[in-house]
């Protein structure tokens, strides 16, 4: 895994730390906080104020533990302090970038599939769809079912904008499978759009076969244990394994369908 320096953790804990108190939080709310992000009520287990139980923390715990809390308190500052990370004339704007820099470096070479995400991010040029596969990541181990929903609507999504890219009339009605099946029609990368006469043939065409498999079982999944759709109380989600399974299915999907797009439609 991600290695974080000491040095690092000590830019963390500059921005959060802010004289024994941690960014806007009450003892009993980083409690609940801590608690919800690593399973330790920090304050409660070392008896101390809410900063020198962040930094005992940080000296005591396993890293993959540290580098959880940490991601979840930027994630709280972004939120919670935007008018602070873009300003000009305060010691914390540099230092937030500097932070999100770390965790952003720890992110992507933590989960492999990370650098597909940012490459097909750029590509997309869209703000929705990057915000999309970024929850996706993210939610793999702390939400399995949310990421397993968000795996659907990012194909979902990619076939929409390759077809609208290509004037192509959208039912309205058409399920993901069915925008798969056009969208791959379109880019001419289905199993009959390849001869048989074509090197490996059947092995091509098997491939393309279960690549639209992957929209439809996809879908299939999400209904039946992915976000979007209410569950029963006593409803239990699939684990991470499962959630990485599906990430990395429809990554993969669309990665390929984006680069076929890309070779249709050359950039003059």
């Amino acid at each position: 895994m991600e290695k974080i320096t000491q040095v690092e953790k000590g830019a963390f804990l500059k921005l959060f730390n802010r004289g024994g108190y941690v960014l806007n939080f009450s003892t009993p709310e980083f409690d609940v906080f801590t608690l919800e992000s690593v399973g330790v009520a920090l304050c409660e287990k070392y008896l101390a104020s809410k900063g020198k139980s962040l930094i005992a923390y940080v000296h005591d715990a396993e890293e993959t533990d540290i580098i959880k809390l940490l991601k979840d308190l930027l994630y709280h500052y972004e939120l919670h302090y935007h008018w602070e990370m873009t300003s000009s004339d305060n010691e914390y704007a540099p230092l937030y970038k500097r932070c999100r820099t770390i965790m952003d470096r720890i992110i992507t070479n933590a989960i492999p599939l990370a650098k597909s995400v940012e490459s097909l991010k750029g590509k997309f040029s869209s703000e929705y769809l990057s915000a999309q596969m970024d929850i996706m990541v993210a939610m793999q181990r702390d939400n399995p079912t949310e990421a397993i929903g968000k795996s659907k609507e990012l194909i979902e999504s990619c076939c929409k904008t390759i077809l609208e890219a290509n004037t192509v009339s959208i039912d309205k009605n058409w399920d993901v499978g069915e925008l798969a099946g056009k969208t791959m029609s379109l880019l001419k990368i289905t199993p009959d759009h390849i001869p048989d006469t074509a090197q490996e043939a059947e092995s091509i065409k098997a491939i393309l076969g279960n690549l639209r498999g992957i929209a439809t079982n996809l879908a299939t999944l999400r209904n039946a244990c992915g976000s979007g759709h209410g569950k029963s109380a006593n409803y239990k989600g699939l684990s991470e394994r499962h959630a990485k399974l599906a990430v990395g299915s429809s990554i993969t999907l669309v990665q390929f369908l984006w680069d076929s797009h890309e070779r249709k439609n050359p950039t003059p």
